[in-house]
Order: structure tokens, then C-alpha cells, then sequence
């Protein structure tokens, strides 16, 4: 967090003394050949708030989901940080809408996709950590599958790792595949990116969530000592893939 507050410091003529940036430029490219929209997905790893700052000095700007601090003055403050004279930071109330125009329109967007939500629309299951074949079950959201399934953009994954001396990669992965399955399967897809670079680095995912809220009435695994039995989470466990 105190690093974005440094980031306004990260110009584009300095830009390669702090940032290495891959993968950007290949996906941009693909989607402006495809008449398509990039859905970029990052997770609460390493140092995340850069990704947006990477993007910005290639020249790319995009439709960011934000969520309202309590103290709208902090709000405002995150804001500017995070839009950088360039992205548009949109709150989540009707984002969803917001965004799926901008990808349309073959605009690029930018989410996070480890966000812990409560059981309903907005939310999918997914399986994460998988032993003897058994994964723990979260309630994440499922916004960047709607917007890349829907929109027909291309999703995205973006991973940052610190580098010494204050440095950071920012790295855009391969597109996720969205050609089989529904909404459920392409969270999954998401996910199954991020915990391979978790599983490698997993002091770099801190991140102050109850990620496993609620666990299966029939759970085969432990679970966290916070998690409790929910019946809408039951029944969403129940959805396609």
C-alpha cells in the first residue's frame, strides 16, 4: 500500500529503473487484430497496485472496479492514485454494466479476481489448493468470466513479483481459455493461474482475507476455524462448470 502512494514517483522516462513489463503488448495486439477487449485480472499478490501503473505507461488506460472506502475522502484519495490521469475508476455499484459496455466497444478493463464475496449472483465456487485431488472451496467473485464471456474479450491473467531493490515484473500471462464451459469453469481457469504462482511464492499473497468463509456440509477437508455451513452456498456449489 505505501508503495502506491510512492508510484506517482514512476514516470514514463524512468519507468525501466522500477518496472519490467511482459506480455502487454502481445495481448493488446491480439485483441486489435481480433476487434476485441482485454479483460486484465490480477490477484492480491506481490505488489498488485503496479499492474495499473504498468499499464498506464504503455499508453493503455482502462475501466478499473473500485471498491468505497467507509471515509469517502480516502476514497477520493485511492482514486487518483489508481486512475493516474489516465484509467477510469469506476465504484461497484451498477460496475458491472460499466464495464461490459467498455469491453464492447473493444476497451480494456481491470479487476481483481480473488475477491471474497457472500453467496449469490455475483459470486461463483471455486477450488483452490487441491490435495489427493480435494480443494477448498471459496466463494470468489465472478465478474472477470462475465465480462470476458459476454463482452468477448480476451481475459487476461497479470501476476507481479518484487524485485530487489524496490523493482517489480509485471507480467500479463497467456490468455485464459473461454471456448468450453461456462462462467464457473473460466473462474476456475483464473484461479488455477494465480495458485500456480502462489504455490511458488506464497509469502507474496497476503492478504488479510477469510477467503474460506464457508465450507461443504459434507467437507472432506479441514477448513479454517472462521468457516461455517451456508445453504445459498450449498446450492451455488451445485452450478455447471
Amino acid at each position: 500500500m505505501l508503495s502506491l502512494f510512492w508510484s506517482p514517483r514512476i514516470t514514463e522516462a524512468n519507468a525501466p529503473q522500477y518496472l519490467e513489463m511482459s506480455g502487454f503488448k502481445e495481448a493488446l495486439e491480439r485483441a486489435s487484430r481480433e476487434g476485441r477487449g482485454v479483460v486484465f485480472v490480477c490477484a492480491h499478490e506481490g505488489n498488485w497496485e503496479w499492474g495499473a501503473v504498468a499499464f498506464s505507461l504503455l499508453g493503455g488506460w482502462a475501466s478499473i472496479v473500485a471498491e468505497d472506502f467507509k471515509n469517502p475522502s480516502l476514497t477520493e484519495i485511492f482514486v487518483q492514485l489508481r486512475a493516474r490521469n489516465r484509467h477510469r475508476v469506476i465504484p461497484q455499484d451498477k460496475s458491472i454494466l460499466k464495464m461490459l459496455r467498455a469491453v464492447l466497444r473493444g476497451e480494456s478493463a481491470g479487476l481483481v479476481g480473488d475477491l471474497n464475496l457472500d453467496p449469490g449472483g455475483a459470486a461463483v465456487v471455486v477450488e483452490a489448493f487441491k490435495k489427493d485431488g480435494v480443494g477448498l472451496e471459496m466463494c470468489a467473485t465472478r465478474l472477470h468470466a462475465v465480462l470476458a464471456k459476454r463482452g468477448r474479450a480476451l481475459l487476461v491473467p497479470v501476476l507481479t513479483l518484487p524485485l530487489p531493490g524496490g523493482r517489480c515484473r509485471v507480467m500479463a500471462q497467456a490468455p485464459v481459455e473461454l471456448d468450453s464451459g461456462g462462467e464457473r469453469l473460466i473462474c476456475q481457469r483464473t484461479w488455477d493461474v494465480f495458485e500456480s504462482f502462489i504455490l511458488e511464492r506464497p509469502e507474496l499473497w497476503l492478504w488479510a482475507y477469510k477467503h474460506f468463509r464457508y465450507r461443504p456440509e459434507n467437507a472432506c477437508r479441514s477448513y479454517p476455524f472462521y468457516s461455517s455451513t451456508n445453504p445459498d452456498f450449498e446450492a451455488m456449489r451445485g452450478e455447471l462448470w
